[in-house]
């Protein structure tokens, strides 16, 4: 020992141990928490297949609110946002518009990348801090437990119906920011290029393809999953403190957020590299 602690060499191997039992603690612990996550989503998704006969009135019920919540609700921020997203886009694009059709140009930054990233952007800053915040109160009054004790699954009544909703109208917001996002660039185009709108939507139109449409549903889907079960999830484990509510609205919705850029760029590297 008295050697490892005077030698350079010896210091050094202390070092590299110390280093290596820190990555690996950090590993083991973010596997663990990718597999807690992996078995929570796993329940959510046997709902889908094995629906409980009771409360589906109420289910029901409860995912309308959801998408009214979400989608519906979400429209005055996210048309007038994507109608500037892609007025920006294009505006910038139309100085190179010599090595690029902006149709090509619109498609890949706001059909592939940028639409689904401030969608979910949107959902987490709306939906997912709402859901968080509503679970962690629940879990920290014992609401959940008391629905337990009454026979009442809340992964039934809760999860599936915030599932659903928060995935459907992330699919829906998608669809309507690249609608407006690529009309905001047509009225762009017509205004500052010597092209007419009607060129501007022919490029659209001639640069998409099926495989980009399978993309940008992928991202939606992925991303509405993302974003419930890392809400519910940071929900229904708050520590059982009125205090530590923010600090779970805040870790998910970090956490959705970054999780939702991981999956973007794997996505897209799996289907277009």
């Amino acid at each position: 020992m008295r050697i490892l602690t005077t030698n350079p060499q010896g210091l050094a191997l202390k070092w590299i141990g110390r280093t290596c039992g820190y990555v690996g603690r950090v590993t083991l612990d973010y596997v663990g928490m990718a597999l807690v996550r992996a078995a929570f989503t796993l329940r959510i998704l046997t709902l889908l297949v094995r629906r409980p006969a009771d409360g589906r009135a109420q289910v029901k019920r409860a995912v309308v609110e959801q998408i009214y919540f979400t989608a519906v609700q979400a429209l005055p921020l996210i048309i007038p946002l994507a109608l500037l997203v892609g007025s920006a886009m294009i505006i910038q694009f139309t100085k190179v518009s010599g090595e690029f059709e902006l149709g090509k140009a619109a498609v890949i930054l706001i059909v592939r990348e940028i639409g689904p990233l401030i969608t979910a952007l949107v959902v987490i800053l709306r939906s997912a801090t709402a859901v968080t915040a509503e679970m962690s109160c629940m879990t920290v009054f014992n609401e959940i437990e008391a629905m337990e004790m009454s026979g009442v699954d809340p992964m039934w009544v809760l999860s599936y119906s915030r599932f659903t909703g928060i995935t459907s109208a992330v699919v829906c917001l998608f669809v309507v920011f690249d609608l407006a996002a690529l009309f905001g660039g047509q009225v762009v185009a017509w205004a500052t290029t010597s092209q007419s709108g009607d060129i501007f939507i022919f490029q659209v139109a001639r640069a998409i393809s099926g495989t980009d449409l399978v993309v940008s549903l992928v991202k939606a889907l992925l991303f509405g999953l993302i974003i419930t079960v890392v809400s519910l999830f940071h929900g229904y484990t708050t520590v059982r403190k009125v205090s530590r509510i923010p600090v779970s609205v805040s870790r998910a919705s970090v956490e959705s957020f970054f999780a939702c850029m991981l999956v973007n760029a794997f996505v897209s590297i799996v289907f277009y590299l």
